[in-house]
């Protein structure tokens, strides 16, 4: 297919959140907390365990009195708080000031590292005339992550879950993205890491390619590697 827009997805896709260690560390000093190796250890495991960290391992269990926020964690900033913050607090932290701390830190932008080759895939794609929107299952606004990372400048259109009331693979928020960047659905294609959530693009008429969910680390060319500024044109 030829393309005229491209939607990407955010955790996962184009950024990677950093890992559950650091995480917990950062909080840990932002609350001025003092903690052994030991236990950095042991709570580490445990909220990796929890799914705590928005973005990171999915939970291996999501409590029954947590499961209806978790179903609607973004749809609203309420709830994906509430759904994040719960699940830290079920993991038993020494000071509970740490759960919000947590969620605090998630948001950061330093908590974010751009995967190797987003920024040269993203600017060959606007080079080439591109329309580029970002299409994310999220709580909080991630654009100033965006800006933070000098990326910012090469997205046209922002479409985010909680913004809009309603989450992937919804048709409707990527009807609403190809209509903000002008484009029928047909001429665009949208790049993700979940093969539900993303691949409800197929519903609409859109094109979908994926990449996977790795460390920054171990995935240095994986946008790249689908070959989209070549479908350009």
């Amino acid at each position: 297919m030829r393309i005229k827009g491209a939607l990407f997805d955010f955790s996962g896709t184009l950024f990677r959140i950093e890992s559950v260690t650091s995480w917990l560390r950062a909080a840990l000093d932002h609350r001025g907390t003092p903690m052994e190796q030991a236990d950095l250890d042991r709570y580490t495991r445990r909220l990796t365990a929890a799914g705590a960290l928005p973005g990171g391992p999915s939970p291996e269990r999501v409590p029954s009195e947590l499961a209806p926020v978790w179903a609607a964690r973004d749809s609203s900033a309420r709830h994906h708080r509430e759904a994040y913050t719960g699940l830290a607090r079920g993991v038993g932290l020494p000071d509970p000031g740490l759960c919000d701390a947590l969620y605090d830190r998630h948001m950061e932008p330093a908590a974010w590292e751009p995967y190797p080759d987003a920024a040269e895939v993203l600017r060959g794609l606007r080079d080439n005339g591109t329309a580029i929107g970002v299409v994310s299952n999220i709580g909080w606004d991630l654009r100033p992550v965006f800006r933070a990372h000098g990326l910012d400048e090469l997205i046209d259109v922002y479409v985010l879950s909680f913004e809009h009331g309603v989450q992937k693979p919804d048709p409707r928020l990527f009807r609403t993205a190809c209509a903000l960047l002008r484009h029928d659905p047909s001429d665009v294609v949208m790049v993700g890491d979940d093969r539900r959530a993303d691949g409800g693009a197929v519903a609409v008429g859109c094109g979908v390619r994926f990449v996977d969910h790795l460390p920054v680390s171990e995935r240095p060319d994986g946008l790249r590697a689908l070959g989209l500024v070549g479908l350009t044109g």
